[in-house]
């Protein structure tokens, strides 16, 4: 009997780890796109505007700056109320040291005109929908900035859209006091990245709404379940 639970345990931890490759390979993904809308020299996406202010004012790299900012928001997240993920986490570390280890590498060039800033931006804004598929559908927790989203909307009692763009105006608005770069490709961006997400998804046929997430908590009494299964 024990053998057939065991059995059973290590089917599921292989899926786990098929979920866990998912979200790193998407979180990789993910930086790949935000490295390519930084070096697009136009203008930073609103919350990498904050990022980059952040950096510029501590002497640090830009993707120390996102860990910093992602993990004051998660602290909000949990204050909050919200559940936290393994994604929440992994999202919360892994974005910015992949973002310094792919600028670092000098793998994507910086654009030196306008026409090549556009192609770098737009490009990174659908690699950075690909890699949302990805990490979203491993199901292991949305984003610190997404759960954020969410609390404050349950809070408030406003809509999704009403919230988030009030949320990319304060992290702009902090990001060009902080001494961050904006420009036309800002407002691409602000604009851009929904249609883009929107694109992408359908292309995937994803929908993100019908993913249903695991938190740290579920793990915690799933672990506690399977020790009192083999003890028994």
């Amino acid at each position: 009997m024990k053998f057939v639970k065991w059995m059973v345990y290590n089917a599921m931890f292989k899926t786990i780890g098929s979920k866990v490759a998912k979200l790193v390979i998407g979180l990789f993904i993910c930086s790949i796109g935000i490295v390519m809308t930084i070096n697009a020299n136009l203008g930073m996406q609103p919350w990498d505007v904050l990022h980059q202010g952040l950096s510029n004012k501590l002497g640090i790299t830009i993707g120390t700056a996102t860990i910093i900012v992602a993990s004051l928001t998660m602290i909000a997240d949990f204050i909050f109320g919200d559940n936290i993920g393994w994604g929440t986490v992994a999202n919360m570390v892994l974005v910015g040291l992949f973002m310094d280890m792919i600028i670092y590498s000098g793998y994507i060039p910086t654009a030196g005109s306008l026409v090549s800033g556009l192609a770098l931006l737009i490009g990174g804004l659908i690699v950075l929908s690909f890699g949302m598929v990805l990490y979203m559908d491993s199901g292991l927790g949305s984003g610190p900035r997404d759960g954020l989203m969410v609390c404050l909307q349950k809070k408030t009692g406003k809509s999704a859209n009403v919230v988030k763009v009030t949320m990319d105006i304060s992290a702009l608005a902090i990001g060009i006091l902080l001494g961050g770069k904006v420009g036309i490709g800002t407002i691409i961006s602000a604009f851009g990245l929904g249609l883009a997400i929107k694109v992408v998804f359908k292309a995937c046929r994803f929908d993100g709404t019908k993913v249903e997430n695991r938190y740290i908590i579920d793990d915690i009494r799933y672990v506690k379940r399977v020790s009192e299964h083999f003890i028994k």
